[in-house]
């Protein structure tokens, strides 16, 4: 197996287990936090695609997708208190955006030269992430640490187990 091919699996094994956390979740339910403090899912979501498209930004200017108008301010550190669903999206939307960050991930991933994983990362990341090819991974696993947040959640709403 390559890189790349590595890269790509752990970002659909992280991807597999945030959408089943969250398939059969209704936009009302979105709006649980898990926790005091803690952010609720919907924004979370919307962190997790805003985030992936500053991140594939920062590896290849031109690479991210447009969001909608007003989407990452939403889903900023500023608005992350926001019990307002009209703040949020509904889950078919969020669902759409994830795909479509995604599927430019991909394509991005698909097109990056191996060779170059090993080459430096923007200098803002450096000192976690300090390859491309870390980078990468970075967007893989970024919905991983965000799964265990629904969790809580699904077990407060009487949810399945799916995982």
């Amino acid at each position: 197996m390559q890189a790349k091919d590595a890269i790509k699996q752990t970002m659909g094994l992280s991807r597999h287990v945030l959408n089943a956390y969250f398939a059969d979740m209704t936009d009302a339910e979105l709006l649980h936090r898990p926790g005091p403090g803690c952010n609720h899912l919907a924004w979370q979501l919307g962190h997790l695609i805003a985030s992936e498209c500053s991140l594939i930004e920062s590896i290849q200017a031109g690479s991210a997708p447009e969001l909608p108008a007003g989407f990452k301010e939403k889903h900023g550190k500023e608005n992350a208190t926001s019990d307002n669903p009209s703040d949020f999206c509904t889950k078919q939307e969020y669902a759409d955006l994830f795909k479509l960050v995604n599927d430019a991930t991909i394509k991005l991933i698909d097109e990056y030269p191996e060779a170059d994983l090993d080459g430096p990362a923007p200098e803002s990341f450096r000192s976690m992430f300090p390859t491309m090819g870390l980078m990468f991974l970075l967007v893989a696993t970024h919905p991983m640490m965000h799964a265990g947040q629904f969790v809580p959640v699904r077990r407060a709403l009487g949810k399945p187990v799916v995982i």
